[in-house]
């Protein structure tokens, strides 16, 4: 199941990037990710509550809560850098260097989750970093 949820993820973040250099035009790219924002905000607290997941709110550890905030963080950081490129360059040549976050996750995932890192996943972060290289030069 999870695998649909990622191919989903793959498709609507495919589609983020168009639907944001064609509404981004003319608007400063700060902008355009608080109205992103506020969309994702919403729709996520919708999904809170049609799902009936608010009750496990009085639940999350301190732990949890600091993780998320600077998961939190982190995004917002990340969306403001996304449409400020996208903003400034072709999606076609910024999107590639974005998706360069899944040879990072592999990294990071590595060095501070102790998850596996094998000779397989060597070679798809060393074929990443090349296909990012041909689309972007």
């Amino acid at each position: 199941m999870w695998f649909w949820f990622a191919l989903g993820s793959a498709v609507f973040a495919a589609l983020t990037a168009i639907l944001a250099k064609i509404g981004i035009d003319g608007v400063d790219s700060n902008l355009a990710t608080a109205i992103r924002t506020v969309v994702v905000v919403l729709m996520a607290w919708v999904m809170v509550f049609i799902t009936h997941s608010q009750s496990g709110l009085t639940e999350i550890s301190k732990k949890s809560w600091l993780f998320l905030i600077l998961s939190g963080l982190a995004t917002g950081l990340s969306w403001i850098c996304y449409y400020k490129a996208l903003q400034l360059g072709e999606a076609s040549k910024v999107v590639p260097i974005d998706k360069l976050s899944v040879v990072i996750t592999l990294v990071l995932a590595f060095v501070f989750l102790k998850e596996e890192f094998t000779a397989k996943s060597l070679i798809g972060c060393i074929l990443i970093g090349i296909g990012t290289l041909l689309l972007t030069i």
